[in-house]
């Protein structure tokens, strides 16, 4: 396939294209947390790879690589232009943001969360560090792939990963710590709510006459009330 993608057939552009859609897009996604975001960067990779095309090395051997490194070049581009979007909004009034709370989006929530979550761990690795663990444990290429992705040695590729997975591992024990630490809290929260909403209870009974029977014993005092009266 190398070979005729190389020579501008479209029809093996197209079987390259059915082939590592999915593969992109998913690459795409979990660099930018953004679906529309990934999409366009899809697009833009495939685009991108055929006006490269000629470019090509002849040699045999898997395409996904050279795919995977276009697009993690036009997934960082994004992402600076997302932060300059972001600057530019910070700056301006916010519109009132109506929620949209279809049953059918509601899976697709839950996605938008647990992303969310896995982009604040990686926006806090640099973006060498990103694109190397994105490559080798989300995109499952090698060691060799991601070198030939990213065009850099593959000790680097080494290097980068292995710093990377102890960035996360720290950032994963200190939000184990905070989610305890917040625990903890929300529990002390809720004991002091009970004690006030005990004491309002308590000063909102009304208070026993002097000499006046309650509970059990005035219960039991009615008959012989009645029967004296």
């Amino acid at each position: 396939m190398r070979k005729r993608v190389r020579a501008g057939e479209r029809d093996a552009f197209a079987e390259l294209y059915d082939q590592y859609a999915g593969p992109v897009h998913r690459h795409a996604l979990w660099l930018t947390g953004d679906w529309t975001t990934a999409e366009d960067i899809m697009s833009e990779t495939f685009l991108a790879a055929w006006r490269a095309r000629e470019r090509l090395h002849p040699d045999e051997g898997s395409l996904r690589p050279w795919l995977l490194g276009i697009a993690t070049h036009k997934a960082e581009n994004a992402r600076r232009g997302l932060r300059r979007r972001l600057a530019f909004l910070a700056r301006q009034r916010q519109p009132t943001v109506v929620a949209d709370f279809a049953p059918e989006v509601a899976g697709r929530i839950d996605d938008a969360r647990r992303l969310h979550a896995v982009q604040a761990s990686l926006d806090r690795l640099k973006r060498h560090e990103r694109e190397v663990l994105t490559l080798c444990v989300w995109s499952g290429l090698d060691y060799q792939q991601t070198a030939e992705a990213l065009g850099v040695p593959i000790g680097t590729v080494r290097s980068r990963l292995s710093r990377a997975r102890a960035k996360l591992a720290r950032f994963a024990d200190e939000a184990a710590a905070q989610e305890r630490a917040e625990g903890r809290a929300e529990k002390r929260g809720e004991k002091r709510a009970e004690k006030r909403a005990e004491k309002r209870a308590d000063n909102r009974e009304p208070r026993t006459a002097r000499g006046e029977m309650t509970g059990e014993a005035a219960l039991a005092a009615l008959p012989v009330r009645e029967e004296t009266a």
